[in-house]
């Protein structure tokens, strides 16, 4: 079963206000925010995959890692959304590992316009506002994640 669900890891990102980092994804016209994520190469660990997939979506890893998740969590992608994936003919979904980070760069120091981006813009958010602001498919995730670390906010 859980070979079905494409292994990721997601970042929560904090600033020193405890708002987290979210971006405006490129392919996606919906207008939501997320967390940045990615998978994890065949031959990385989840602490390896996170911190390429850091330099590789926001352009820094200027962060401190603060907490790993105790769980992985999985979510089903709706299929209109896989058709305009690369690995969406193999995987129903992503089965994610979080780390949550403190960042301790200066905002400049953030960039998507990465080699190969996948966000259009970036900002801070309240953890109030995460869920609501995120694409329907990825909200209990977030529910999840914001439950497991709610001691952090």
């Amino acid at each position: 079963m859980s070979d079905q669900y494409r292994r990721c890891v997601g970042m929560m990102i904090l600033n020193t206000n405890n708002e987290i980092l979210v971006g405006r994804r490129l392919d996606h016209p919906s207008g939501y925010w997320q967390m940045p994520q990615g998978g994890i190469d065949e031959d990385e660990n989840p602490e390896e995959a996170v911190w390429r997939e850091m330099m590789e979506e926001i352009g820094t890893n200027n962060a401190e890692l603060f907490k790993t998740s105790n769980q992985w969590v999985k979510y089903d992608i709706p299929q209109e959304t896989l058709d305009k994936l690369p690995w969406g003919k193999t995987y129903i979904g992503q089965m994610q590992k979080w780390f949550i980070f403190k960042f301790s760069g200066q905002e400049n120091d953030i960039n998507v316009e990465t080699e190969n981006p996948e966000f259009s813009e970036w900002k801070w958010i309240k953890a109030s506002k995460l869920i609501e602001n995120a694409v329907p498919f990825k909200r209990i995730v977030y529910k999840t994640i914001l439950d497991e670390f709610s001691d952090i906010f």
